[in-house]
């Protein structure tokens, strides 16, 4: 099966790519022919060729921004949020390959089939105005402050620019990429609404809500102006496309008669009713913000800093962001400056986490600190999401305090930024007022990130490296005594397995059972508890069990593919030992992908045991039992011995 994707986000920087990477991962793991396309802010990479759409089974769409679909007229289309594509790529594959995937018709684009889209069609207008505003508010940041810095000069009033000097010229092309803004913003809107048709209208909607001289006011009506010109102009210009007409005119309907008609409406409405108003509000808010001073802009700073980091880049996060970018073009940098620093902490926080606290993460999860740490140098909040969704119950409320605090200390600081962005790069590129607090925030929130964040988790030897699966409520009453001999034996046991290299160094033939009997997941771990307890490998099977279910209450370790891992650490495991059963007609085991459980590991390490060598095994079994086909022969086993056989593959 072939399959086409494409990929894109509201800013074109992390989620489009880490959604493509994890689609292809997820599609070679499933033996899936797969071509990813990626929509960023650099513009289209890998595109499709003609021949790749005709040849292709199906189409995903992982988007939180408007992809043009006419091209695949007559193909079954998927359309998702980016965050599947991040979180979800298999289910979205599977979706695809089951075939319950409606055909697209280019006829019916342009009204948006809802049943394609889950996500809130009003964000996604929105974000898709926002990521084409994104660069001119850069643009025009940048080259201001490039001006500011190299050519302005100390007044009164602070640094300005002389009138016959050449920044003044940098300055004004820098002023005039701000004037893009709003219309840029409410152009796209529209655009993401009724397609091209909206775009003239939009933008020329957007114009008369930036210009107050339209309807005799000193100020615009500012971005919430544009939002309005944007929503109002896609949407007439979208109702005015289902206006029947004769053949004749069906021709000039998207290139005259719609984008004007639009267009006169949208701005008869700004000049004579909206505009004023709307003018009055802004001013109202842009004065309020400008004055905000003592508790009111800690209370501010406080709740941007949480918002920026909630969601790390998600709707959430893109509210505080566009608030921040229409401040900017108002003059007002106080805003953008507390959002500059949060931005940045939660991947910095993270990454220095794993730095300071290595005892806290996995290996791989140190790595991934590193990157994490480099992308929050360059301001992009995505670097935290890998740790976040591991592990949200610790790592969000983490984040949140860091840039709170930070938050807080530049608003405090008055850290400013002319720049519609974050993070040290931005600094370092003069766009930010105030240099010196802007790192202290900056390093301030991310120790308060770091300290919290160990402080919460525990030893990665206590974690263990897999989830645990659902709560059980049975208990072993009857088989918590063993041998003296084996309590003898304990600590020459502990340090038998010196080196772990592949999993039958910790299993053998008594601790496999090809034939469970467990009709529930409890007595299925029942079953399994048993056979350490018959090979000595425990000295309590009652307290073995309590270690399992307390790992299980946190959440499941049902895989999904029809696996499940079941582990524990206990003082009551011998050695570590690897428990491996087929249950054939499968067992509920709450997986995530909603599969029954047929191929069950049970992990069992001593609670002090030195080292971590098992995780070998348990990152061996992750990468093994991926193979479809390896799991299929697991199934088909008829004896121990073959099923032990195959588990000396897994090394």
């Amino acid at each position: 099966m072939k399959i086409l994707a494409i990929t894109s986000c509201p800013n074109g920087i992390a989620h489009t790519y880490m959604a493509a990477e994890n689609l292809e991962k997820a599609a070679k793991e499933m033996g899936v022919q797969l071509k990813v396309e990626t929509q960023g802010s650099i513009g289209v990479e890998n595109e499709f060729s003609k021949k790749d759409i005709e040849e292709a089974d199906g189409i995903i769409i992982a988007a939180d921004k408007t992809v043009n679909k006419d091209r695949f007229h007559g193909k079954k289309l998927l359309v998702a949020g980016v965050q599947d594509g991040i979180r979800k790529p298999e289910q979205l594959i599977k979706k695809v390959m089951s075939g319950d995937v409606p055909v697209h018709h280019s006829s019916s684009a342009e009204t948006a089939d809802k049943s394609e889209k889950k996500e809130n069609p009003i964000y996604r207008h929105l974000m898709n105005g926002v990521s084409y505003m994104v660069p001119f508010i850069v643009v025009g940041g940048l080259l201001i402050a490039v001006a500011l810095t190299l050519g302005g000069e100390k007044t009164p009033g602070g640094l300005a620019i002389p009138d016959d000097s050449f920044w003044k010229s940098i300055e004004a092309i820098g002023g005039a990429s701000f004037t893009f803004m709003v219309p840029i913003l409410a152009g796209f809107i529209a655009y993401s609404i009724a397609d091209r048709p909206g775009l003239a209208p939009g933008v020329v909607g957007g114009y008369i809500a930036a210009n107050g001289s339209f309807y005799n006011s000193e100020a615009g009506a500012g971005f919430i102006g544009g939002i309005i010109a944007g929503f109002l102009a896609g949407y007439v210009a979208l109702y005015t496309k289902k206006i029947k007409v004769p053949k004749a005119l069906q021709p000039i309907m998207p290139i005259i008669i719609i984008p004007v008609l639009a267009s006169l409406i949208v701005g008869l409405a700004f000049v004579f009713l909206i505009g004023a108003p709307v003018a009055g509000v802004f001013t109202v808010l842009t004065d309020w913000l400008a004055g905000m001073q003592g508790t009111s802009s800690i209370l501010l700073a406080l709740i941007l800093g949480a918002m920026i980091s909630f969601d790390m880049g998600g709707p959430v996060n893109k509210v505080a962001f566009l608030f921040g970018s229409a401040m900017i073009g108002e003059g007002n940098y106080e805003i953008m400056g507390p959002i500059a620093a949060a931005i940045c902490i939660p991947p910095i926080g993270l990454g220095l986490a794993t730095f300071i606290g290595k005892k806290k993460f996995q290996a791989a999860e140190r790595e991934t600190g590193k990157a994490s740490f480099t992308m929050g140098l360059f301001g992009i909040t995505e670097g935290a999401i890998p740790f976040a969704a591991q592990d949200p119950l610790r790592v969000i409320p983490s984040i949140m305090v860091g840039s709170m605090t930070g938050s807080v200390i530049a608003m405090l600081g008055h850290v400013g930024d002319r720049v519609a962005h974050g993070g040290p790069i931005v600094a370092v590129l003069g766009a930010v007022d105030n240099v010196l607090m802007f790192f202290v925030a900056v390093i301030v929130g991310s120790l308060v990130t770091a300290v919290v964040v160990n402080m919460l988790k525990k030893d990665v030897h206590e974690e263990g490296a897999l989830a645990g699966a659902g709560s059980a409520e049975e208990s072993i009453e009857n088989q918590d005594t063993q041998p003296e001999a084996v309590e003898e034996e304990v600590d020459r046991t502990v340090t038998e397995v010196s080196e772990i290299n592949k999993l039958t160094d910790i299993t053998n033939l008594d601790l496999i059972n090809i034939d469970l009997e467990g009709t529930s997941r409890d007595d299925v771990i029942d079953e399994m508890i048993q056979l350490l307890n018959q090979t000595g490998s425990i000295t309590s099977a009652a307290a073995f069990k309590e270690a399992i279910l307390n790992r299980e209450k946190e959440s499941t370790t049902g895989i999904g593919m029809n696996i499940a891992i079941p582990h524990g650490k206990s003082d009551a495991v011998t050695k570590p030992s690897v428990v491996f059963g087929i249950k054939r007609d499968g067992v509920d085991w709450n997986s995530l992908d909603g599969s029954d459980a047929k191929l069950i590991f049970m992990i069992a390490v001593p609670k002090e045991s030195e080292g971590n060598e098992h995780l070998k095994i348990l990152q061996l079994l992750s990468r093994q039992l991926m193979d479809g086909e390896y799991r299929e022969k697991l199934l088909k086993v008829n004896t121990k011995e073959e099923a032990y056989h195959l588990l000396e593959e897994i090394k």
